[in-house]
């Protein structure tokens, strides 16, 4: 079933986002009937299809799953759960040998076996790419084709999630929805699945769909779910700078090929910043970018005589994106500046995909599992939101789900957020909650949200406004630095790492210390 409308029937599992976590998660339930909407038509919407570094796992025989273990916990700066970690690096071969199956046409050495890329903080090649850079594009076009064959699918575009379906006890019954001309509905299931995407569209550049602005963490937040380290945002180094939103982004595999980071003066800057140059972390290259951004210098990423003219063939997408700005990065270097890429926080999930609500689970950029820590590991981000779709689906396939549900539940819209409001927050969150914070930045940004949130006085904030507010405020209670969490006035790390979480509490957010426990949280 394509189209808007309504459901004819209340399907058993209802999966909210059509990305790489979602349309994964509907096959991988085969034969369980479940219902997927979107907001636009299918493959339109879902920043999967912009990945470009490809899907990390360790298939060379010089790898393994403790060692691409030991490289996510080591990324992320701490804050990683190691058993998380585990469990993903173990589950990754297995899933892209599924990809396969599907048909994505990942790419080979000459001998045919899989051809691995080396990324930042990988201690191997070990990113599974297709035509260089067009991995994410190549995984969702053979997710589509498959969900489009499969019979147990529904899938209705042209409607967008507005609130979470909850009764008095906080258990999820589904979701309220907007149709394309405004109408909402109810519409009902025993599981619900948010695969929704991150909020990199709350910042003025950024390499996520303008329309990914959290909207899933603040539906699930104004339910009541807990929610995690939402201060963590990992910015790209290298989106290549060039007054498009969003911005096209210049794949890490470039770097991992040789290509250098250049100033204006054609001077290598990476070495003045970090021993690693530039394979270190994205946290670490994405402020020296930025530092050399904000000078009169400027960045740059210089593929000339590293990658020279098969940046065409190789990288079609960059060559494509620099050739269309009139760059031709085989005779000059790509302009550069660093761009909101991945939310490391979300919605707290346990190793099996679900959230602290009866009937709803997470999965994908909007979920906390822990796997990312302070600092996402380069492409561990299709990793995990595959590995962890196979995990719902194994939880939710034979399960006894009710068959009954409250038709009395409820779930509130918000608001829009006024364009000159939105168009002021995202460059307001580049500046002060961007890749450089401050005590005083942070404090003048909370001041303007709070501000500018009493012209909604009626129901929950703006998801934009509400997602930001928590993410500031996040930042302002984190006194130190830590991965893509950097306070100039607190440079330095504490000696004692732990997790942030916060649910609702009446109008304002309940920080906690730990985390609580998690129904059947090591099972």
């Amino acid at each position: 079933m394509m189209g808007t409308g309504s459901m004819s029937e209340r399907p058993d599992i209802l999966i909210v986002g059509a990305g790489l976590a979602g349309l994964f998660l509907a096959l991988r339930l085969a034969p369980r009937k479940c219902t997927i909407i979107c907001p636009a038509p299918l493959g339109e919407a879902a920043s999967s299809s912009w990945a470009q570094g490809g899907l990390a796992a360790a298939l060379a025989p010089d790898d393994s799953p403790e060692v691409h273990a030991a490289d996510t916990v080591k990324a992320g700066d701490g804050l990683v759960d190691p058993v998380t970690a585990q469990l993903i690096a173990e589950d990754g071969p297995e899933r892209v040998r599924d990809l396969l199956m599907l048909g994505v046409p990942f790419d080979r050495t000459p001998e045919g076996a899989l051809a691995l890329s080396l990324e930042a903080a990988h201690s191997k090649p070990r990113v599974a790419r297709v035509a260089g850079d067009l991995a994410g594009k190549a995984i969702m076009q053979a997710l589509i084709d498959a969900v489009l064959a499969a019979d147990h699918i529904s899938l209705i575009d042209g409607l967008k999630a507005v609130a979470l379906l909850t009764d008095g006890q906080g258990k999820v019954h589904g979701i309220r929805a907007q149709k394309s001309n405004g109408d909402l509905e109810s519409l009902f299931a025993p599981e619900t699945v948010l695969c929704t995407g991150g909020s990199g569209g709350l910042f003025r550049v950024t390499t996520n769909p303008r329309e990914s602005r959290g909207d899933a963490l603040a539906m699930a937040y104004e339910a009541g779910a807990l929610l995690s380290d939402l201060e963590f945002v990992q910015f790209h180094p290298t989106a290549i700078d060039i007054d498009r939103d969003p911005a096209p982004l210049a794949t890490e595999a470039l770097r991992g090929e040789g290509a250098r980071l250049i100033n204006a003066d054609g001077n290598f800057f990476m070495p003045r910043h970090d021993p690693m140059g530039e394979l270190a972390p994205r946290d670490r290259v994405a402020r020296a970018v930025h530092i050399e951004a904000l000078s009169d210098r400027k960045a740059f990423l210089d593929t000339r005589e590293t990658i020279g003219d098969e940046i065409a063939t190789h990288f079609p997408t960059v060559f494509g994106a620099c050739m269309a700005a009139g760059i031709d990065p085989r005779k000059s270097p790509i302009p550069i500046a660093p761009a909101a890429h991945y939310h490391m926080g979300g919605i707290v999930t346990d190793v099996w995909g679900r959230t602290s609500l009866p009937g709803l689970s997470a999965c994908g950029e909007c979920s906390s599992t822990g796997a990312h820590g302070a600092n996402r590991l380069a492409s561990n981000s299709l990793l995990e939101a595959v590995v962890f779709a196979a995990r719902i689906a194994d939880r939710l396939r034979e399960a006894e789900l009710p068959d009954q549900f409250d038709e009395s539940a409820q779930g509130q819209p918000a608001p829009d957020l006024a364009p000159d409001h939105l168009k002021t927050l995202r460059h307001r969150m580049e500046r002060e909650c961007g890749v450089v914070r401050s005590q005083d930045g942070l404090s003048a940004l909370l001041e303007w949200i709070d501000e500018t949130a009493r012209s909604y006085p009626e129901g929950p904030l703006p998801r934009a406004l509400q997602v930001s507010r928590l993410m500031v405020i996040s930042a302002l209670r984190r006194e130190e630095s830590r991965g893509g969490h950097y306070r100039s006035d607190y440079p330095e790390p504490s000696e004692h790492p732990t997790r942030s979480f916060v649910c609702r509490s009446g109008d304002e957010p309940l920080f906690l210390d730990a985390l609580p426990s998690l129904k059947d949280q090591t099972t």
